[in-house]
């Protein structure tokens, strides 16, 4: 017979041996998901190319999400929160302020970013296929391809000399594709005009301000914050009866005109893919900057009609999607 003082040395030796395998076992994995605007749907494509190396959430991962809803000013406390908790991946969706901040906060946490502009122009690493540094992930062109959108909107309206440019007030990324457009602009003999919104004003303002200068197209911006807002842009540009060229198929799926760009879920995929490899052991200045595969076409043919817009054949025929 086990005597009671036996027995309580027994409980406690197990409790021990439970405790040390306890600690002995491996920690679970956390991954900080920094967004400018909302997770949304990027945050689903992430999880999906994170699962390609067997990571589920909530089972051998802990995603960590942060956002800004648009206010850029906050993406520098919400960064450094993440640090604070020390995850071990820092995934910064939204565009070039999210990746900024979080390269800012941390030079020894891996940083992966989904970026629309050169990132070696822009400091984020040393070069595509060596990056460097802590930070690598994939750039989606989305302001190299505003001459192309511009291109398919005179393609409808072909006599179209005064175009509208909406851009984020409180990005500073939006100062680069308005220099830039303003020489493409001058170099087809067109003018430009500047028009900006942020989370704050809202976008009424920027759409009276294109009809008060009468402008014959619009085109907006990659921000990530419009993309979120795209129903109220699509909204505004309908009642205002101003053509629209877009960066993304969503905005065609929300009644917009035209989109041509790469495929956006494929870069938060490809994103997760990087943060699984990267929890398996592998470095991010080892991992080159990836670049879009696919682009494409969008035309809400329903809008155009509205708009009284005879499509060309030859731009339906290049369509990728074609919405009623």
């Amino acid at each position: 017979m086990i005597r009671r003082r036996e027995f309580i040395t027994l409980l406690g030796g197990v409790a021990a041996w439970a405790l040390a395998a306890r600690a002995q076992q491996p920690a679970i994995p956390a991954i900080g998901f920094l967004s400018s605007a909302v997770s949304g749907p990027g945050n689903l494509a992430f999880r999906k190319g994170l699962s390609h190396a067997g990571y589920v959430s909530g089972q051998n991962v802990i995603i960590e999400i942060r956002e800004a809803k648009g206010r850029y000013d906050q993406l520098a406390t919400l960064a450094a929160d993440l640090v604070r908790r020390k995850v071990n991946v820092i995934v910064a969706a939204g565009g070039l302020v999210s990746a900024r901040a979080a390269i800012a906060a941390t030079t020894t946490i891996p940083v992966l970013f989904i970026a629309g502009f050169d990132p070696v122009k822009l400091g984020l690493v040393s070069s595509f296929n060596r990056p460097g540094g802590n930070a690598t992930g994939v750039s989606i062109y989305t302001t190299e391809l505003l001459a192309k959108r511009l291109e398919l909107l005179r393609e409808l309206l072909p006599r179209a000399s005064r175009i509208a440019l909406l851009i984020n007030a409180d990005n500073v990324v939006s100062e680069i594709e308005a220099d830039d457009m303003e020489m493409l602009a001058r170099a087809d003999g067109l003018r430009l005009i500047i028009v900006k919104a942020n989370a704050a004003t809202g976008f009424e303002g920027a759409f009276s301000a294109a009809a008060t200068d009468r402008a014959d197209a619009l085109l907006v911006s990659a921000d990530p914050f419009f993309t979120i807002q795209r129903t109220r842009i699509v909204a505004l540009a309908a009642r205002h009866r101003l053509p629209a060229a877009y960066p993304w198929l969503e905005y065609v799926e929300a009644g917009g005109l035209m989109s041509y760009g790469p495929i956006l879920m494929d870069a938060y995929e490809e994103v997760g893919v990087y943060a699984g490899r990267i929890l398996q052991g592998e470095r991010a200045s080892d991992l080159p900057v990836q670049l879009p595969l696919r682009f494409e076409l969008g035309i809400n043919v329903g809008t155009a009609k509205a708009l009284n817009l005879m499509v060309p054949r030859v731009t339906l025929l290049r369509a990728d999607h074609l919405v009623d």
